[in-house]
């Protein structure tokens, strides 16, 4: 990009951000005159006007922040000049006062997936193995190793197999209010699509977290009459256990034999699928934003949105989450709401998650890290407005809290923090089959448990980091590409993706993230 280029969100904007790879050096004079004052790295905010100290900044159409002094037109408008605005009282809210244009439904679109017997679809066809707790973590990853060089190969249909594992399960005050979260959490994960409905548990035996809590009766489905416990009307799956302190285990390599043995059985079954098709309203895409830059609200995270809406009119089931990265847009969703009921939720969730945060003594401000302001997002406000536009313009269908499962299609706001571990293992427990994800800084974030689609900000990530993003959505800023164009080419990826005839990188790598429950309770 050669000439000097800028990019404005709203008309009535008074800041835009510097296009160009690299910034640009004092005196840098733009088409329409504008002189810069001081050098401006790429993604950072130039005055397109004076503004006076206390004025306000104002960009996406909504004020960003307060000038700490004089800021002349052609300054650097960064974070350490601006005064953050308050956050918005949840009273007095718009409460379903938007009605978006009803849009054609999206007919025709298939992808090639694994139908379950509850009904739901998965994308990959994967042997998950569930852990009650910490403490087995090694000895699981010890059989899983060898279940993938000596078991897997005989099961050709089988796509992986991954152990669950995670920080809980004991030395934690189980009863506690705000345990209900990770237990849920790990339990609804067990049961991902990508799962084929075979469920396995190692547990240690003392841990709080017994098998019996983790799944109870009548949480997992039957599969095959192997796996019935009573037979008759009160049919139910039995529990597939594999318990590491159980007399019959002499040595360590007794417990890897039995996990082995337990994991044969399921691998047949697995094997035994095949993928069918299935239309595109089977997906369930989890959306999601990590290392933010001033163009994720720019080019990718527009891009996502207009592939949100595609996949509503398809008829599937979209999630957008991070609570302090919408909560300073909350006016904007509950306005989007279908009913006041969903916008009631809404305000909900944002009102325990301040709580929570209070109970902390901290606020959102704590969630904008270095490298989002190094990327030019001054602080939460600024970084919000970018998020919000992940979620499209559909109206919000429904709303669920931290580790429950969807069980509607349409928009939905998942209500998560905004930590890209704690997110993805939050919409993975929703029942997500398919996650997008976005970056401006960069990060090599993927999921074992589902394919994860990356999608870079800016030309010059996606040049670096050619084999770890998926799509570049800076073709927006350099004009080549629309954000149509982009979304389209992320929907036409997802179904290729979703069908198994394309990897993503991360999948290509197995560059893979651990699983973080989300637990408010204390740790004893």
């Amino acid at each position: 990009m050669s000439k000097p280029l800028y990019i404005t969100m709203h008309e009535a904007d008074n800041v835009a951000i510097v296009a160009n790879d690299g910034g640009l050096p004092a005196g840098t004079v733009f088409p329409d005159g504008l002189t810069l004052v001081d050098k401006v790295p790429q993604a950072h905010k130039v005055a397109l006007v004076d503004i006076p100290a206390g004025g306000a900044v104002r960009r996406y159409n909504v004020t960003i922040g307060y000038a700490l002094k004089d800021l002349p037109r052609g300054t650097w408008v960064h974070e350490r000049l601006l005064q953050m605005p308050e956050a918005r009282e949840l009273v007095g809210l718009p409460i379903a006062t938007i009605k978006p244009p009803v849009q054609a439904p999206l007919e025709g679109y298939t992808f090639e997936g694994y139908r379950n017997l509850d009904g739901s679809v998965g994308t990959r066809n994967i042997l998950a193995i569930t852990q009650t707790v910490q403490c087995v973590a090694g000895v699981t990853d010890f059989a899983v190793q060898r279940i993938k060089s000596e078991l897997l190969p005989k099961y050709p249909n089988v796509d992986d197999v991954v152990a669950l594992e995670h920080t809980y399960g004991c030395g934690v005050a189980i009863d506690a209010p705000g345990a209900e979260i990770p237990i849920r959490t790990l339990r609804n994960i067990s049961l991902n699509p990508n799962f084929g409905g075979e469920v396995m548990v190692v547990s240690l035996g003392c841990e709080k977290l017994q098998p019996e809590r983790l799944l109870p009766p009548g949480s997992i489905p039957i599969v095959d009459e192997r796996n019935v416990a009573d037979v008759g009307t009160n049919e139910e799956a039995k529990l597939d256990v594999v318990c590491l302190q159980d007399d019959a285990h002499v040595g360590f390599m007794s417990m890897v034999d039995s996990i082995m043995r337990q994991a044969e059985e399921h691998l047949e079954r697995l094997n035994a699928r095949r993928r069918e098709t299935v239309p595109a309203s089977e997906l369930v895409v989890g959306v999601q934003c990590g290392g933010s830059d001033a163009f994720s609200g720019v080019t990718a995270n527009p891009a996502v949105g207009y592939c949100t809406d595609l996949l509503v009119r398809a008829g599937a089931s979209v999630m957008f989450s991070e609570v302090t990265e919408v909560r300073d847009g909350i006016d904007q969703l509950t306005s989007r709401a279908s009913t006041p009921e969903v916008a009631e939720a809404m305000i909900r969730e944002m009102a325990w998650y301040d709580a929570y945060l209070d109970k902390g003594r901290v606020d959102r401000s704590a969630n904008t890290t270095p490298g989002n302001k190094k990327g030019g997002l001054s602080n939460i406000v600024e970084k919000a407005m970018g998020s919000i536009v992940k979620s499209g313009s559909s109206a919000i269908s429904g709303v669920i809290s931290p580790g429950e499962k969807l069980k509607q299609k349409g928009l939905i706001y998942a209500a998560t923090p905004a930590s890209d571990f704690i997110c993805g293992t939050l919409q993975l427990a929703a029942g997500m089959n398919l996650h997008v994800f976005t970056t401006g800084r960069g990060t090599p974030y993927g999921l074992a448990e589902v394919p994860v689609i990356k999608v870079a900000t800016r030309d010059d990530l996606a040049r670096r980091w050619h084999d770890l993003m998926d799509i570049n959505a800076g073709t927006i800023a350099t004009g080549e590409k629309t954000i149509a164009d982009v979304g389209w080419e992320m929907f036409q990826l997802m179904l290729d993706v979703a069908s198994g005839r394309k990897k993503t990188w991360a999948e290509q790598w197995k560059l893979h993230n651990a699983l973080v429950l989300f637990n408010p309770a204390p740790v004893t």
